[in-house]
């Protein structure tokens, strides 16, 4: 029988680079949502957050700790795949997925899809004209956050209107493109705040999720990088897809927030989340819709049957389905040495034995060099199918999987 194709490591087992810096990104901009606050009148800033929309000023006001060590080593675990608007990352021997589908899931936005996604028809009116003159902008650009927060300071005397399109520009501009303060945002977007109602039910979902996936997808995970777009986002993520790690780091609140995006205040990095994540036994690897709605619509988008063969395995196996090890490849396709190494020459016995000990290694206390089966999920560690939590996709498993054929699906 023929072996059925899956996705190889994109770096090797136990050789994943560690982050250099925190991961920078420029979402969550203070100084844009403060002047969007001291702006609006209260009834304004209360509709605003109660639209569509506001889930992103709900999380702003969360002061949300970003943990950029726990979603680097999650981009490090990753499979390499052709798909450009999906990934996925190996816990243990267990295959989890982001994709717009979890994304969805996360924060309830919409994310129909529609042609011309990026570039939607939108006239230039004379009324148009004037809003973008008085930001002082050019009808051609979109406003940057720099722009936005100079108009907000005078804008007391402007129209409701007007000061509520400031508002919902302040939320295009901060998090659904996410970019570096002075940079203007797109035109084509931007515009279509002049039709407020419009605006707010645009499947802005598709726009934020393709913003982050575009900027991931040219980034270099072995140097310092930058992130467009709403990475927070991940990282909340990752805290329901491993429901006890996010139960000990991630700060959950309680009576269980909507949408699930505010269900976790986060926390700071610790040096322990790679050993964290690959203790996880209970991962929940993706969100489980009927077969024909698991792979979401992109124009442009590549065709992978090694993704593909992921879920119809998963879909087409019994309830207590295990990976293994086996199922996957150790080596990664893209090398990578770790340049802070030391040589540390150890006397034993008649013999001198060489070991090669990782910077970050050298202060933590020795462990024994055993290795023991992971233990079973005790019930507290499962969390309740009532918690909110992203539903689980079979990820609960006893019939271990070390190959699989095509056969088999």
């Amino acid at each position: 029988m023929d072996s059925l194709e899956l996705p190889k490591r994109i770096f090797t087992l136990g050789e994943e680079p560690f982050p250099n810096k925190s991961i920078a990104y420029h979402t969550d901009d203070s100084k844009l949502f403060s002047a969007v606050r001291d702006a609006l009148h209260d009834d304004e800033y209360e509709e605003l957050k109660e639209s569509r929309l506001g889930v992103f000023l709900k999380f702003k006001e969360m002061d949300f700790g970003w943990a950029s060590r726990l979603v680097h080593y999650m981009f490090c675990l990753q499979l390499n795949i052709k798909k450009k608007y999906e990934l996925w990352s190996l816990v243990g021997a267990d295959p989890v997925r982001f994709s717009l589908i979890e994304f969805e899931q996360l924060t309830c936005l919409n994310c129909e899809y529609i042609e011309h996604l990026e570039n939607p028809r939108c006239e230039v009116t004379n009324e148009m004209a004037s809003f973008w003159e008085r930001i002082g902008v050019s009808v051609d650009a979109g406003p940057s956050s720099k722009h936005i927060i100079r108009a907000l300071k005078r804008c007391q005397e402007w129209s409701r209107d007007d000061r509520m399109r400031l508002g919902y520009l302040a939320i295009f501009s901060g998090f659904i493109e996410g970019k570096k303060y002075s940079s203007a945002t797109r035109a084509s977007l931007a515009r279509l705040v002049m039709d407020l109602e419009k605006f707010e039910n645009y499947p802005w979902e598709r726009v934020v999720f393709k913003v982050l996936m575009d900027s991931l997808r040219a980034k270099d995970f072995t140097k310092s990088y930058t992130v467009d777009g709403f990475i927070q986002v991940l990282q909340v993520w990752i805290y329901h897809a491993l429901p006890k790690l996010g139960a000990n780091y991630g700060n959950p609140l309680p009576n269980r927030p909507s949408p699930p995006l505010l269900a976790f205040k986060g926390g700071k990095g610790h040096k322990c989340f790679k050993d964290a994540i690959s203790r996880q036994t209970h991962v929940i690897n993706y969100v489980e819709k009927n077969i024909e709605e698991m792979f979401p619509k992109w124009d442009n988008d590549r065709e992978d049957v090694s993704v593909e063969n992921i879920i119809q395995v998963m879909f087409n196996a019994p309830p207590n389905l295990k990976w293994t090890m086996n199922c996957w490849e150790d080596e990664g396709i893209y090398p990578w040495t770790n340049p802070k190494t030391h040589v540390v020459y150890v006397k034993e016995e008649s013999f001198v034995k060489s070991l090669v000990v990782r910077e970050e290694d050298i202060e933590r206390p020795l462990k024994r060099a055993h290795i023991e089966a992971p233990a079973e999920p005790r019930s507290e560690d499962i969390p309740d199918a009532r918690s909110g939590a992203i539903p689980d996709a079979r990820s609960e498993a006893s019939i271990p999987v070390s190959w699989v054929d095509k056969a088999y699906i």
